[in-house]
């Protein structure tokens, strides 16, 4: 697997602000992506015949750390979440040097139920499907990057 130099190119080492807005960009576009793969596999999908109420609850479970992974450790509160709110997510990307590591996860006690399935439910593994784009969103980024740097 190519490394993220590589992936984005060597027009990037002429302008270090390039490499910055390429990483944040990418990391910003990948949380949209993860969120987006969700939307589609869980929240549009037809209802369970279990009856569970969609709350938003896993939706909105989502958290970014430049110190650990998140755990899935937070109980649903059974009523409806809004995730509209990305601000901490974005101010956490936007404050990662690129140098540690971006940990993006769902804190939901169930989130891992849901992604591999357990008692007989299907899995709906939104966050590899999204993580398998990884390379793509930066090839993406970096030609969105190049040409806003006139490169």
């Amino acid at each position: 697997m190519d490394s993220f130099s590589a992936t984005i190119g060597s027009w990037c080492e002429r302008v270090p602000e390039a490499i910055e807005a390429v990483l944040r960009g990418s990391a910003q576009d990948l949380v949209k992506e993860m969120q987006a793969e969700l939307n589609r596999l869980v929240y549009e999908a037809p209802p369970s015949p279990s009856g569970y109420q969609r709350t938003g609850f896993l939706r909105a479970s989502l958290v970014a750390s430049t110190s650990a992974m998140p755990q899935l450790i937070r109980d649903n509160p059974g009523a409806p979440v809004s995730a509209d709110e990305m601000t901490g997510i974005i101010l956490v990307i936007n404050g990662w040097d690129g140098g540690g590591t971006l940990y993006l996860g769902y804190t939901a006690k169930y989130g891992a139920q849901v992604h591999f399935g357990a008692n007989g439910t299907v899995p709906k593994p939104w966050v590899t499907l999204a993580a398998q784009r990884w390379p793509v969103i930066v090839k993406e980024e970096a030609a969105k990057v190049k040409a806003a740097f006139g490169l």
